[in-house]
C-alpha cells in the first residue's frame, strides 16, 4: 500500500523524519503549520514539500478530500497540558485546531491511518476524553502509548504520550496506555542499539565559546543542574526553554569523567562558606568545563540525521525552540511501522 500523508502541526518536519525512517513507501502530500520559522527550516530540508503557513481550522473535510490522503500524522500543541502552560486543557485557545480535527475525522472516510504525539499528561485531560470519543464515532481501533526514547537506546528521557488509530483492528491489546511496546509488535526492547553520549558530541574544536556557562550561572546555578559526562546514560528531555532557564530544561555537558567531576565538586563545596577563596573556588568551577548542548547535538539526541540542518539565518534560540517543541524521530518511526503493519 502506498501512503499519502497530510502532516499536521507539522515543526520543523519531525513526522516527516520518522516516516522517512520507517522505510514505508509513501509520500507526505502536504505540511502544515502557522510557525513561520519551523515552516522555514521544513522547506529547508524539503525544498520540493508543500509546506503550507496556514491555521488548521482552515481544513474542511472538502479540501482533505482533494488532497487525496490516508494518513495523518500530528504533533498538536502542549501547552494546554503542561504546567508551564497552566493546564487550561481545552480553555486554551491552542486546544482549538484539536477541537477542530475532532469534529473533520468522522467526515473523513479516506483517512484509514492516524498518529498523534503530545506531552505526557495529555492522557488525564478533557482534550483526550474528545479525541478518543472522536476515533470510537469514527470507527477507529485505536492503542494508546507513554513512551520515552531511552527505552530504545536513546539517551534522552523524553516521555511522550501516543496514540494509534485505524480502521482494522490491532493484533495486540490495549485495555490501558502501554508503556512498553508489546512483543507481538517484533521491536526490540530496552538497551537495543545504545548510543552513548560519546557518539554524539561534537569535536571539541568547533565548540564556540558562547557555549560555556558564564561566571553567574556557574556561581549562581550550578547546583540546579542536570550535568552529564561522556558515560551518562541519559540527558534531561531538552525544551523551549533550554540555555534560557537553568533549571528542568535540558542537560548540561562536561567532557570530565563522573570520576574527576565528582571530585571537583567535592572540593567546590568546602570552599562554599569561605569567601576569602572565591578565586579559587570560580577556577574550580570552570575546570568542570560545563556547556550547553548545541543545537546539532540536541538534534542528534532526538534522532535527527545529520542532514538535517537550519536555514543560515536561523539564530540559535530558534534553533532550541524549535527542537524543544518537535518529537523524537526513531520513537515515532517506529510507533509508524507498528501503525501500518
Amino acid at each position: 500500500m502506498e501512503f499519502r500523508i497530510l502532516e499536521l502541526f507539522s515543526g520543523i518536519g519531525g513526522m516527516h523524519y520518522a516516516f522517512n525512517t520507517s522505510g514505508l513507501p509513501g509520500t507526505i502530500v502536504a505540511a502544515m503549520d502557522i510557525n513561520t520559522h519551523a515552516n522555514a527550516v521544513y522547506a529547508h530540508n524539503y525544498p520540493s514539500s508543500v509546506v503550507c503557513n496556514n491555521n488548521i481550522q482552515s481544513l474542511t473535510p472538502r479540501k482533505i478530500e482533494k488532497m487525496n490522503v490516508n494518513m495523518i500524522l500530528m504533533s498538536p500543541p502542549c501547552q494546554p497540558h503542561t504546567r508551564v502552560g497552566n493546564r487550561l486543557d481545552i480553555a486554551d485557545n491552542r486546544s482549538d485546531a484539536l477541537q477542530h480535527i475532532c469534529d473533520l475525522l468522522p467526515q473523513c472516510h479516506n483517512i484509514e491511518y492516524v498518529l498523534m504525539e503530545n506531552v505526557k499528561g495529555f492522557e488525564v485531560s478533557e482534550a483526550h476524553k474528545q479525541f478518543i470519543e472522536t476515533l470510537n464515532a469514527a470507527g477507529y481501533s485505536w492503542r494508546e502509548f507513554i513512551l520515552s526514547p531511552t527505552q530504545f537506546g536513546v539517551p534522552n528521557s523524553r516521555s511522550r504520550y501516543y496514540c494509534l488509530a485505524r480502521r482494522k483492528d490491532f493484533l495486540f491489546t490495549g485495555e490501558h496506555i502501554l508503556e512498553e511496546i508489546p512483543n507481538e509488535c517484533g521491536v526490540p526492547g530496552n538497551g537495543f542499539n545504545e548510543i552513548l553520549i560519546s557518539d554524539l558530541i561534537e569535536p571539541e574544536g568547533v565548540i564556540t565559546e558562547d557555549y560555556y556557562l558564564s561566571e553567574k550561572i556557574l556561581n549562581k546555578r550550578v547546583w540546579l543542574m542536570d550535568i552529564v559526562t561522556t558515560e551518562s546514560k541519559k540527558t534531561m528531555c531538552f525544551t523551549k526553554a533550554y540555555t534560557h532557564y537553568s533549571e528542568g530544561t535540558g542537560s548540561i555537558y562536561t567532557p570530565l569523567t563522573k570520576k574527576d567531576m565528582d571530585l571537583i565538586f567535592s572540593n567546590i563545596k568546602e570552599l562554599e562558606n569561605c569567601k576569602e577563596k572565591e578565586e579559587l573556588r570560580m577556577d574550580l568551577l570552570k575546570s568542570l568545563k560545563l556547556r550547553y548542548f548545541t543545537p546539532r547535538e540536541v538534534a542528534r539526541l532526538m534522532s535527527f540525521p545529520d542532514s538535517f540542518d537550519f536555514p543560515s539565518e536561523t539564530t540559535n534560540r530558534q534553533k532550541y525552540r524549535l527542537l524543544g517543541n518537535s518529537i523524537n524521530v526513531y520513537v515515532v518511526s517506529i510507533l509508524i511501522k507498528i501503525l501500518c503493519s
